[in-house]
């Protein structure tokens, strides 16, 4: 009976350690993405009225947990009966990724300075209202997006172990990346709130300092998080294209790697942008703009 429990804890034990190993790989390729998906939600936690800020978070932080209840158990049932398919759905995340990081820099270039920020203090109840609930839907949506890629490609790197492997490390990713990446933006967009109570609170030229680099840091660091968020995605994107697509591999093998996945995914994707332009161009889409999910 004794030998049978210790066998037991034992098997538990080298279970855990695998999962350990594998959920450090795993987050090791999903990085990446989750620093997309800290820009992106950063971008749209900000904006608000400072008392709407939190609750604006806790209801983002809900609908991502409720996004990766209705995924995971897809993306299980997938790998169990039909992995064959795990391939092909990575590389249209790939296309994705590779597009999306193309067209963030295409609307930057061309369409950045005729953007026009809306501002909530000068709007009345209403009008916050109706805002608020189209920008908490917008990035429910976008969240939901990102943790398609996020479980697909966590999938795809410990795909060749058994379920028992692949669902606590799935799992653990999807978790870390609802809270790790909403703890960070709910840091972030409080900051210039807690710059602003040092500078009222200040009886020191220190303190009212500290405060001042709080409020002017955060919308450099907004912009830093969109800068590598782009980055992020070709590079990616790319990677997802260099492992699986073997012509891809083959041209670029001797290429050093963080290089070859950078530029794969960047050729690739201003080659889908430009299907993409040239399509809308040619047979017309009612908006006059493109609009990426930002």
């Amino acid at each position: 009976m004794a030998s049978g429990i210790l066998g037991i804890l034992d098997d538990i034990a080298v279970i855990m350690d695998d999962v350990a190993a594998m959920s450090k790989v795993a987050t090791k390729k999903t990085v990446g993405l989750l620093a997309d998906d800290l820009a992106v939600n950063a971008d749209k936690a900000s904006g608000f009225v400072s008392s709407r800020e939190l609750p604006v978070l806790w209801e983002l932080t809900k609908g991502s947990f409720l996004n990766k209840l209705l995924i995971l158990p897809g993306a299980f049932l997938l790998s169990a009966f039909l992995p064959v398919l795990i391939v092909p759905i990575l590389i249209c995340g790939g296309v994705y990724l590779t597009f999306e990081g193309a067209l963030k820099i295409y609307e930057y270039l061309f369409f950045n300075s005729k953007k026009e920020e809306l501002n909530p203090i000068k709007m009345n109840e209403e009008e916050l209202s109706k805002r608020e609930a189209k920008r908490i839907k917008s990035a429910i949506l976008i969240d939901f997006i990102l943790s398609i890629e996020i479980v697909i490609l966590t999938l795809g790197t410990v795909m060749d172990e058994p379920l028992k492997i692949q669902i606590p490390v799935v799992s653990f990713i999807s978790i870390l990346a609802t809270i790790g990446v909403y703890g960070i933006v709910a840091l972030l967009v409080r900051m210039d709130d807690v710059g602003y109570r040092l500078i009222a609170i200040a009886k020191n030229n220190f303190l009212k300092r500290v405060g001042v680099i709080l409020v002017k840091t955060l919308p450099i660091i907004i912009r830093l998080l969109k800068f590598f968020g782009t980055l992020a995605m070709s590079l990616v994107g790319g990677g997802i294209f260099v492992h699986n697509v073997d012509f891809i591999h083959e041209l670029i093998h001797e290429w050093p790697i963080l290089l070859a996945e950078f530029i794969v995914g960047l050729v690739s994707g201003v080659a889908f942008l430009a299907i993409f332009l040239i399509t809308k161009k040619n047979f017309g889409f009612k908006k006059s703009k493109v609009k990426s999910r930002e």
